[in-house]
This record gives C-alpha cells, sequence and structure tokens, in this order.
C-alpha cells in the first residue's frame, strides 16, 4: 500500500509530522492507518512548553494507545479542540483537519527531522 508522504513537511521516525511554514504538527496517514480507528485524543495546552522528542500527547484508537511527540521544542500556539469531540479526523484527513496542535518553534530544530523522501524510505 502506498501512503500519501507531503514533500513540503517533515518528519519523526515516531510518525508525527510538522509543517515549518506554520509550526503545525499531525501523525502521518501511515501511523493513522496503523492505529485504526481512533477514538481518543489528548492533546497539551495553548502555552505549554514542549522540548524536542517529548511526549506532546496521547491517541487512543480501538487497536492501541500511543503517545505523540514534540518534532520541535517551542510554545504550543494553537490545539485542534474540534479533536474533542471528532477523533476520527485524525484518520479521515491527518494532513489536514486532523491536525493535532500548532508550535513556536526555532527551524534549528528542522535539522533532528526526515525530510519526505527519507521518511518515504522508513515506511516503505
Amino acid at each position: 500500500m502506498s501512503f500519501d508522504v507531503p514533500d513540503d513537511l517533515q518528519y519523526l521516525e515516531s510518525h508525527e509530522w510538522i509543517d515549518p511554514a506554520t509550526g503545525r504538527v499531525g501523525i502521518s496517514e501511515f501511523a493513522q492507518d496503523e492505529l485504526g480507528d481512533v477514538v481518543f485524543v489528548e492533546l497539551p495546552s495553548v502555552g505549554d512548553a514542549l522540548d524536542q522528542h517529548d511526549e506532546l500527547g496521547v491517541v487512543e484508537s480501538i487497536k492501541a494507545v500511543s503517545d505523540l511527540y514534540a518534532p520541535v521544542s517551542g510554545e504550543v500556539t494553537a490545539v485542534n479542540d474540534a479533536l474533542t469531540n471528532e477523533p476520527e479526523l485524525v484518520n479521515e484527513a491527518p494532513f489536514g483537519d486532523g491536525w493535532l496542535v500548532e508550535i513556536d518553534f526555532d527551524s534549528d530544530d528542522l535539522e533532528a527531522t526526515l525530510d519526505s523522501d527519507d521518511y518515504r524510505a522508513q515506511i516503505a
């Protein structure tokens, strides 16, 4: 099966993505497929400080409970509150309406992330 891996995003080996232009973070299409139907998402609060690779939340599916990790260090500037009542958005649109948080971050942290080609190779 082939998964969508947008070229304009950066990725973690743990399957989170970040949009370098906006700081928006989510999980990859591969990750949501592995999880199955998402039934609950726990996220940080606006203003929370995160360190790169620290836990930023939890996603619970019918198959598993998985920790979510911060792709960069920074301050949470927005949280996708729609996921409280519609956690299935993570499955339906992992790169769209299923985003998790937005982080104000230092671009130097992107050096520790994977580009789309490296991430595609990881999930192949």
